[in-house]
């Protein structure tokens, strides 16, 4: 080991775990410490005030915006009295991170002097520089105003000494600029779409509301060797290291016992995460090495995903005060698992009734197999969007890899909900009711069972799976902003849930009894949809030929992926759900080509520069050594002795001088490759050159470079390896 590696791993592991400052009181009593929730808002807001905000809040109300300044003020004591000193407008540009301009709580008093202010004009709107941010050409570099607005919806809340306010982000013309207003619009199109639906079974139903669950995984590193790995630093992943001799095939890692200075990081994360109003409830090892999972409980689906982006700041955060850093990256490490976020989704309503939750009655499974339907007839319409929303240049090295599951979108239901469809599909219209008074509704073929929560197993290789009372998207990458995959999502689903209204409305007005109507028609969605349905192993190749001869989207390119966001009936689904327009969606798609292309960009630049002022140098150098040797033992030796002694170095020798080359001349093709390719115009014509050559060239030049790694001596060898990044101590 080189005298400057050893030096970065002995510190590393030197590091002690941070002192964890346990509150005294329980979780219960500290949660939403910094949090401008309802409790908050009833104490500091006049009662009237807090009615009209609450109402807005929980039933969608239209937002009076003269009571602003009551809420500022309300807002601005709280945060005061808990330290605050400034405040921003906290919003999600097209970057898959967040954005925050702080300013601070101050104005002229008129007298010389200054005071605190923060008046409901503050609260309300902002103007944030909107040139700067990615818009896929929505606005020109010398049109820069935006403006960001308050979204009442996900509370306020205190990190340091500033005030973060959720807001969405538009640009002046209107359009999007960021993932939470396209949200906010499909989760209000899924809300009226499915209460219309909802009013066949209770008419009393006036919401309903979209829940997310995420489970998010990251790895852990220790921060000295992060420092000493350059591309761990520039691009989140590892793009050369040849496998530890152990990683995770003993599989003793995956719910292990929580190494003693990852579980000091834990709790300091779940307290401060607590504190915050993020829900967190469950932690674990994952099964590669250094890999953790972190889970809340369920919560509304914008709010669950501002939690998200939230926590993936804070967990970078605590992660340096322990000395680790955190990789989000979906895959840090090559031949071990890589990290996803499955996304838990369901619906709710307003009477406390879980629509994805089979029931005890005939009706309540009536409704439950309704919505269950109508989300596989989503999805299958959707498939390719649906895989669109949750490719990029990070996740595709995740995709179809060590449980992760593949890049085709099909559902896994289990075996008794997979018999109740078949049976339902299988039954002649005739033969599918049978009413008897107020006794219910029956079935003759037979009779829908009472169905149990949590009867189906787990399928590792299904993107979207069916698991008892809800559907878990398991193809989001753990980078991701989980907006992206919701909005898709819930847009198809609302879609989907108006033509189903349509489709039964039709049947009743020609005389068909409602039960029935609704029976029939989802009867034909169950053959129609029947293509996204697969409970077997995604991995295997004749679900790959299975899956295109059923017309799903096979595609793996990323660039080409992200066609699915321009195709007619996805431009129809969007415009017609109200949730983005054709511009916004061609501007997107723009936004989405460019940081493909750039993240590919970016590593093989650093995969060059590695290669050339690292590994070259360090290899020569090593094959000096072994030269130098095999002359000494020539003249040390008589001839044939020395050449047999020297018969090994001689073969390194050549081993090495054959890799070097391939690596110099290789390197040389990609810089030449890349000077090609940016002088595309199109963003996608780039991305797909970018994906179809330079991704490649990354993973040849890297095979020749790990091949040196287990030839040069390992003193020599710089870089961190992975039996020292993947063993935490």
């Amino acid at each position: 080991m080189s005298k400057l590696r050893f030096r970065v791993v002995e510190t590393a592991f030197k590091k002690k775990p941070a002192q964890v400052e346990v509150p005294a009181e329980r979780p219960s009593e500290y949660f939403a410490k910094y949090v401008f929730n309802k409790e908050k808002m009833f104490k500091y807001l006049p009662s009237k005030v807090y009615d009209k905000l609450v109402d807005a809040i929980d039933n969608g109300a239209p937002l009076d915006r003269s009571i602003a300044n009551d809420v500022a003020a309300g807002m601005l004591k709280w945060a005061t009295e808990m330290g605050a000193t400034h405040y921003t407008h906290w919003f999600h540009p097209l970057t898959e991170g967040t954005a925050e301009k702080h300013d601070a709580f101050v104005d002229h008093d008129g007298k010389g002097g200054m005071l605190e202010d923060f008046s409901g004009k503050l609260l309300v709107q902002q103007e944030p520089d909107a040139s700067s941010f990615p818009n896929g050409g929505i606005r020109n570099t010398f049109e820069a105003r935006g403006y960001s607005a308050w979204d009442p919806s996900s509370p306020a809340f205190i990190v340091d000494d500033t005030l973060c306010i959720p807001t969405i982000f538009i640009s002046y013309t209107g359009e999007s600029l960021d993932y939470k207003a396209p949200l906010l619009k499909a989760l209000r199109a899924v809300d009226k779409a499915a209460v219309d639906v909802c009013h066949y079974f209770n008419p009393e139903v006036k919401k309903v509301v979209a829940y997310l669950g995420w489970e998010q995984e990251y790895f852990l590193v220790d921060e000295g060797l992060y420092a000493a790995r350059p591309d761990l630093l520039l691009t989140g992943r590892t793009l050369m290291g040849h496998e530890s001799s152990k990683n995770q095939q003993l599989e003793d890692h995956y719910f292990g016992a929580i190494p003693t200075r990852v579980a000091a990081f834990m709790k300091d994360l779940e307290i401060e995460a607590l504190k915050l109003g993020i829900p967190v409830k469950t932690r674990h090892n994952e099964v590669a090495p250094n890999q953790f999972e972190l889970a809340p409980i369920f919560e509304e689906c914008n709010l669950a995903n501002d939690h998200n982006l939230l926590l993936m700041s804070l967990i970078r955060k605590v992660a340096r005060t322990h000395g680790f850093r955190v990789l989000l990256h979906e895959k840090p490490f090559k031949g071990v698992n890589g990290s996803g976020k499955h996304n838990n989704w369901s619906l709710g309503t307003d009477t406390g009734v879980l629509l994805m939750a089979p029931g005890k009655t005939q009706e309540e499974n009536l409704r439950f197999l309704t919505f269950v339907i109508n989300t596989l007839m989503a999805v299958y319409k959707h498939n390719g969007l649906l895989k669109a929303s949750i490719s990029s240049a990070t996740n595709a090295h995740r995709l179809g890899a060590n449980e992760a599951p593949p890049a085709i979108i099909s559902s896994f239901l289990g075996k008794q909900l997979s018999q109740v469809l078949q049976l339902l599909e299988e039954s002649p219209k005739e033969e599918l009711l049978n009413i008897s008074g107020k006794q219910g509704m029956k079935m003759d073929i037979p009779q829908i069972p009472e169905l149990l929560i949590d009867n189906t197993d787990r399928n590792r290789t299904s993107p979207f799976a069916f698991t008892g009372n809800r559907f878990e998207f398991r193809a989001v990458g753990s980078m991701a902003n989980c907006a992206s995959a919701m909005i898709a999502l819930n847009a198809a689903l609302a879609d989907q849930l108006t033509q189903f209204k349509k489709d039964v409305d039709a049947l009743i007005k020609k005389g068909e009894p409602k039960v029935s109507a609704i029976l029939e028609i989802l009867r034909q969605y169950v053959k129609i949809c029947k293509p996204i349905h697969f409970d077997g192993n995604g991995y295997s190749n004749e679900w790959k030929e299975e899956a295109a001869k059923r017309g799903l989207d096979c595609e793996t390119s990323v660039p080409v992926i992200y066609d699915n966001y321009l195709k007619e009936e996805t431009i129809k689904m969007f415009e017609s759900t109200g949730v983005m327009n054709k511009v916004e969606l061609e501007a997107r798609n723009e936004v989405k080509w460019e940081t493909y292309t750039k993240k590919i960009q970016i590593e093989a630049r650093v995969l060059g520069d590695l290669a050339m002022n690292h590994i070259v140098p360090i290899a020569t150098q090593y094959q000096s050594d072994l030269i130098d040797n095999v002359y000494k033992m020539k003249e040390l030796f008589p001839a044939e002795k020395a050449v047999k002694l020297s018969a090994k170095n001689l073969e390194l020798i050549e081993q090495i001088a054959d890799h070097t080359l391939y690596i110099e001349e290789h390197v040389a093709t990609m810089i030449e490759a890349r000077k090609e390719a940016n002088q595309i115009e199109s963003e996608r014509e780039k991305a797909i050159v970018y994906h179809d050559k330079i991704a490649l060239m990354l993973d040849e030049i890297r095979y020749h470079i790990d091949k040196l790694e287990l030839i040069v001596d390992n003193q020599k060898w710089a870089l961190p390896k992975y039996r020292e990044l993947l063993f935490i101590r």
